[in-house]
């Protein structure tokens, strides 16, 4: 029998995964990396290694973001399906923290300074939709899934062309964020319109200009 979860466990468990999530190189993958011992990078000069990890760094915080928006829905959600939804798909977003925090040491780079402003703020937002309700907060998965799969194709053509191992890892991250995205409107989330869209993507572009290099 499963032993029910006191609340001090579950506050317990929420403060373990804040750390794994904001401390860098906490996090580890319950998958193997996508850029196995097989995948080999071409030689790179300094420049464009600067530029793989600025993109790295951008999708690494986009996880945290992620991370955290599932965390503050999965607090407020009022279905048990959707709440175990929430925690399979931040399981997932943990694997790809893990997996672009290896590839920017690999890069002989460092996570963004701004992740804890990101984190709080994705946060407040999952929050707040799974407190409106589950229809609103999986929609918002959605529309959020749909964002970040925009800015792993654009990264992945941006990208270095010797650069292999960081393409890896983005296609399969670009898989499972679709995934994602499918998941949530089949369980009945929201059609976000274009508007409120277009203003998440402006949002985005926020994020993306200040830690490319922070």
């Amino acid at each position: 029998m499963t032993r029910k979860l006191s609340r001090t466990d579950n506050l317990i468990h929420q403060f373990d995964t804040v750390l794994r999530t904001l401390v860098p190189h906490a996090a580890r993958a319950s998958r193997p990396t996508p850029a196995g011992e097989e995948v080999h990078d071409e030689p790179m000069s300094d420049e464009e290694r600067r530029h793989a990890a600025g993109l790295m760094r951008i999708n690494h915080t986009g996880e945290v973001c992620a991370q955290a928006l599932y965390q503050g829905q999965g607090l407020t959600a009022k279905l048990p399906e959707v709440r175990g939804q929430m925690e399979e798909a931040a399981q997932e977003e943990i694997d790809h923290l893990a997996w672009c925090d290896d590839r920017l040491q690999e890069l002989h780079d460092h996570t963004s300074r701004l992740n804890p402003f990101f984190y709080a703020a994705s946060f407040g937002l999952g929050a707040v939709a799974g407190a409106i309700g589950d229809r609103l907060s999986l929609g918002f998965v959605a529309a959020t899934e749909e964002q970040v799969g925009k800015h792993l194709d654009d990264h992945m053509e941006r990208l270095p062309p010797g650069d292999h191992r960081s393409r890896a890892v983005l296609r399969q991250m670009a898989i499972d964020e679709a995934h994602h995205a499918q998941l949530a409107l089949e369980a009945g989330g929201a059609r976000f319109p274009a508007p409120v869209k277009f203003g998440m993507s402006l949002m985005s572009r926020v994020m993306t200009k200040s830690v490319y290099k922070l």
